[in-house]
C-alpha cells in the first residue's frame, strides 16, 4: 500500500478528480486482471505501469474474451473517471461511454418472446447465443433440443441460426437466459 506521506502528489492529484471527469492517457499494460493506463496529466505511479486502472467489466458494454480483442498497449484512449483507489493509489476508470446497449435490449425484451440468434460458443453447461449485436445469451443444458442434447460444437457448429425464448433478463448482472426447448410453448 502506498501511503499518502509517501507521494503527496499523487494524492493530491487523486483528490482533485471528480466523478465523470474524461481523462487521456496511452495503454501502458494490458494484465489478465485489467488495464493500466498511463495518464497524460497528473504524477507517474511508483509502482505500478501507470495511475489509471481499468477493471475487465469497464473495458466494453460488449462481450469479449480477452482484453487484448479491446485495447493494445501503446493506444491512446479517453477514459470516464469513476472513483479514486485509495488501497492502491489508482485512478479506477471506465471506457464504457454512453448509454449501455444491454439496457436498450431489455428495454425492447420481454420474458417469453421469441428471438432469433446465431451460436457463438459452445461450452460444457451449454450454448452462447448472440440475440442481438452484441448481445449474448446463455441457452442452458436443460433448454436444448432435442431434450437429450450435449452441447457440442457437432450439434451446434458456432454460426448455426437459431429460435430461442427469453427466459430471464438480469439488467444488474446483463445476463440473458435463453431457451430452445420453449420455442414451440410461446
Amino acid at each position: 500500500m502506498i501511503g499518502p506521506t509517501e507521494t503527496p502528489e499523487l494524492w493530491e492529484f487523486l483528490h482533485s478528480l471528480r466523478r465523470d471527469d474524461v481523462l487521456t492517457g496511452t495503454i501502458a499494460a494490458v494484465e489478465p486482471f485489467g488495464v493500466f493506463v498511463a495518464l497524460d496529466e497528473g504524477p507517474k505511479h511508483p509502482e505500478f505501469p501507470g495511475v489509471g486502472f481499468i477493471t475487465l467489466p469497464e473495458l466494453s458494454w460488449r462481450f469479449f474474451e480477452d482484453a487484448s480483442e479491446i485495447v493494445h498497449v501503446g493506444q491512446r484512449v479517453s477514459c470516464l473517471f469513476l472513483q479514486a483507489d485509495t488501497t492502491n493509489g489508482q485512478a479506477r476508470l471506465s471506457l464504457c461511454t454512453g448509454p449501455d446497449p444491454f439496457q436498450a435490449f431489455a428495454d425492447r425484451t420481454a420474458v417469453g418472446q421469441k428471438l432469433r440468434g446465431r451460436v457463438t460458443k459452445v461450452l460444457p453447461f451449454g450454448i452462447i447465443v448472440e440475440v442481438a449485436d452484441g448481445i449474448h445469451g446463455v441457452v442452458h443444458r436443460s433448454e436444448l433440443l432435442p431434450p437429450d442434447a450435449e452441447p457440442s460444437e457437432d450439434a451446434f457448429p458456432p454460426g448455426t441460426a437459431l429460435t430461442v425464448v427469453v427466459t430471464a433478463l438480469d439488467r444488474l448482472r446483463r445476463t440473458v437466459s435463453l431457451s430452445q426447448r420453449q420455442v414451440g410453448a410461446t
